[in-house]
């Protein structure tokens, strides 16, 4: 779906097409050209209205490009992520790329539908002036704000289920817990894989890098760079926290294994001597006799056996070995 909005004369409306004229900043007019999930001849307009460089018009219809800017000839093209809420719903944390292109008197959004600041945004367009009003760099100021404080409820989300995991590491493991504990981490590792270079790609607006950044627009990049940094130091940590729980996990699992084990190895060692005294005693051959008779017998043998194994057990537990 392509939509069009023009901003001239201090309003902002809805329009079917594009007149050349408009893209050129003495016209006066802002153009915001937004492509949800745009077909082939849809993408069209990239090419032939807009004239893009085709390597950024081939990077724009991808499915899946990491965050980076690159300054053409008379635009920026910016690729940024933004929260995949839709994934979300079967998939735990996800992200989706949204690309920018930024001239002079416009800005063209490509995305898959599912932004949810570049939809809020262009339905409010036509009602407030302001959005387009300030230019294009402040509309893509406006998103990519939007898009970052996106991050912050399911970054809280995940450290909910981070912490349910810890507790149930060490109250209720079950078989499947290492299988989960290995999808959040890919999760994180995935995170830090777009959060990390999508914080350069930001930097480089904060610091001037571009002409048509100006300085107060630097300024307000920069404080969507701080929050993009504590958001990659938070992934940082719950990547080693993460480490940290599949060790202590896998530690719980050989401890229990090992008190299984030393509980068997008991039982079988005190029940050796019994063993031996009815293997010895039970032979078809002349033996020592104890007193009392042959009805006797049995009842020495069992009192001997129950006599051995409680002393192992009290050896044992003064030893600490249970």
């Amino acid at each position: 779906m392509v939509t069009i909005l023009v901003h001239r004369n201090g309003k902002t409306e809805r329009v079917t097409s594009i007149d050349r004229a408009w893209l050129n900043p003495a016209s006066g007019a802002i153009v915001w050209v937004d492509l949800a999930a745009p077909s082939i001849p849809e993408s069209l307009i990239l090419s032939d209205t807009f004239r893009f460089h085709p390597l950024s018009v081939e990077d724009a219809m991808s499915a899946r490009q990491y965050p980076k800017v690159e300054a053409y000839d008379g635009y920026l093209y910016l690729i940024l992520h933004g929260i995949d809420f839709h994934a979300g719903e079967t998939h735990g944390f996800g992200t989706h790329d949204v690309d920018f292109f930024v001239g002079p008197a416009y800005l063209v959004t490509v995305h898959d539908g599912h932004s949810e600041p570049v939809t809020e945004l262009r339905d409010h367009a036509t009602r407030n002036a302001k959005i387009l009003g300030e230019g294009p760099v402040a509309l893509l100021h406006r998103i990519v704000d939007a898009m970052v404080d996106h991050y912050r409820p399911e970054m809280d989300k995940l450290e909910d289920r981070l912490d349910q995991m810890e507790k149930q590491i060490f109250e209720a493991p079950t078989a499947g817990l290492v299988r989960r504990i290995l999808k959040q981490k890919r999760e994180v590792a995935g995170l830090r894989r777009i959060v990390t270079p999508q914080r350069d790609v930001v930097a480089r607006l904060a610091r001037r890098d571009f002409v048509d950044v100006s300085t107060e627009m630097s300024f307000r990049f920069r404080d969507v760079y701080d929050h993009l940094v504590r958001i990659a130091d938070d992934a940082l940590m719950f990547q080693d926290r993460i480490t940290g729980m599949l060790d202590a996990h896998l530690s719980n699992v050989s401890n229990r294994l090992n008190e299984v084990m030393k509980v068997l190895t008991v039982v079988a060692t005190i029940f050796m001597p019994p063993t031996l005294l009815a293997g010895v005693w039970g032979m078809n051959v002349p033996l020592p006799r104890f007193p009392g008779g042959d009805a006797a017998q049995f009842w020495w043998v069992a009192g001997l056996s129950a006599a051995m194994m409680a002393a192992m057990l009290v050896a044992f537990r003064r030893r600490r070995w249970i």
